[in-house]
């Protein structure tokens, strides 16, 4: 997600996005790659414990993600689907930024079906399954969670075709991403990218890194990399708070923000 081509037909991005659509065909991974995805497993959960906003805890034990192995999306769909509407698809790895936001606008999260080799636990040319799921779906389980993602999935097909797809996907990884937020007096980890990492969620709690106070306009003005460590996390002061302004947010209002 989040390529630069972002000039393309809002109608095209609605319709596309089921064309990237594979079989997870789960008996296909390894014992080998399943311990992978338990080692990674059992070295994130204990250094987020009480360093990452509690619905993402919450979720864990909810959808059985703490169940040794690569999970089954049937099984995890079958889970999911009744507490907040949401399905997980099987993609082959990212997928253009306008089939991303169509299948948001849809309730449905792209699953890449692949995940790392075990003597590069901490190196991805791309997110695998590992983040996709661990990352992600904890807080899909989380009812204003899972409508902000709905929400920006219908705004971002509105930004790509008024020509402001870099704004969105700014507001998408300065929060979703890669944002941190304040619960109970502390900041905690609350980006998919942070949760599922166990380099870059010690390095934006504990580095000499800037964490500015989250505001829709600061963030939309902010470029981001997907290359390296961020250079900052945006602070927001709640969950609630962050996806209560982001889910305010309409195009004309992003437009405000682009211009």
């Amino acid at each position: 997600m989040f390529q630069p081509d972002f000039a393309q037909t809002a109608d095209r991005h609605h319709m596309a996005w089921r064309d990237y659509l594979v079989p997870q065909d789960w008996q296909h991974f390894s014992a080998e790659e399943h311990d992978v995805w338990d080692t990674l497993f059992a070295r994130q959960l204990p250094y987020l414990g009480d360093r990452i906003v509690a619905p993402f805890l919450e979720g864990i034990p909810k959808l059985g993600l703490d169940e040794p192995g690569i999970p089954d999306l049937n099984r995890l769909n079958a889970l999911l689907e009744p507490i907040t509407g949401w399905q997980l698809v099987s993609v082959e790895g990212i997928v253009p930024d306008d089939a991303f936001f169509a299948m948001l606008s849809e309730r449905r999260f792209p699953i890449g079906y692949f995940i790392r080799p075990a003597d590069s636990l901490d190196y991805l040319k791309e997110p695998d399954c590992f983040h996709d799921i661990l990352g992600h779906v904890p807080m899909l389980a989380h009812e204003p969670v899972a409508r902000l993602m709905q929400v920006l999935g219908k705004l971002g097909i509105e930004a790509i075709a008024a020509g402001h797809g870099e704004i969105i996907s700014r507001l998408y990884w300065h929060t979703v991403e890669f944002g941190l937020a304040r619960e109970g007096g502390d900041v905690k980890i609350l980006g998919a990218g942070l949760a599922s990492s166990f380099g870059e969620a010690h390095f934006a709690l504990e580095a000499e890194v800037p964490r500015p106070r989250f505001t829709v306009e600061k963030a939309a003005a902010t470029p981001y990399r997907n290359d390296v460590f961020q250079p900052l996390y945006f602070v927001s002061d709640s969950l609630e708070r962050v996806a209560a302004e982001l889910e305010a947010l309409d195009i004309k209002g992003l437009a405000k923000l682009a211009a």
